[in-house]
């Protein structure tokens, strides 16, 4: 796998945090936007808008979009018994399958021949708040994709767990 990075969300998933590189060099932020809305901006070191991820009113999908306003593709989970799946559709590249162990921190990211592309998992220790790593390998996703793409796993989980405690079924 290339060289890892890592990221982190807010306790409340509103404000900024750092993208560090292995050597916690600052190499990018988060700009989590509000603690009552899913959207993310991911930012270069200078604070320019690379990508965005949000979910769109009453939907459990997660859209990505670059700085232009542009989809760059779709997240969206799919059922499975005793894992967890997700499906991320790349309108440039294709269908990147995201699967984990019902009870595991780490997430695989398989492109459409079964390749495995990424992996990221939440690491303890690093941080204060849940973090993540990533490590990558792709040629054809951005870093700041795959990391756009990550806080959508994280924001979808965190709905259907919020649903769960309340009683609640989304939507679609």
């Amino acid at each position: 796998m290339g060289e890892s990075i890592y990221f982190k969300d807010n306790f409340f998933s509103k404000g900024t945090t750092e993208i560090y590189n292995g050597e916690q060099e600052v190499v990018g932020s988060l700009d989590l936007k509000s603690a009552f809305s899913s959207s993310v901006a991911i930012l270069d070191v200078d604070g320019n808008i690379v990508v965005t991820g949000s979910s769109p009113f009453f939907s459990r999908g997660w859209i990505v979009k670059n700085q232009s306003e542009q989809e760059l593709g779709k997240l969206k989970q799919r059922l499975a018994l005793f894992s967890k799946k997700f499906v991320y559709h790349s309108y440039h590249h294709g269908e990147y399958e995201i699967k984990s162990e019902a009870f595991s921190k780490e997430y695989d990211i398989l492109d459409q021949d079964g390749n495995l592309v990424a992996v990221f998992k939440k690491v303890s220790g690093f941080f204060q708040s849940p973090a993540y790593e990533l490590s990558s390998n792709s040629s054809l996703l951005a870093k700041e994709e795959l990391i756009a793409v990550v806080m959508g796993v994280n924001m979808i989980i965190k709905g259907n767990n919020s649903a769960g405690a309340s009683g609640g079924a989304g939507g679609s």
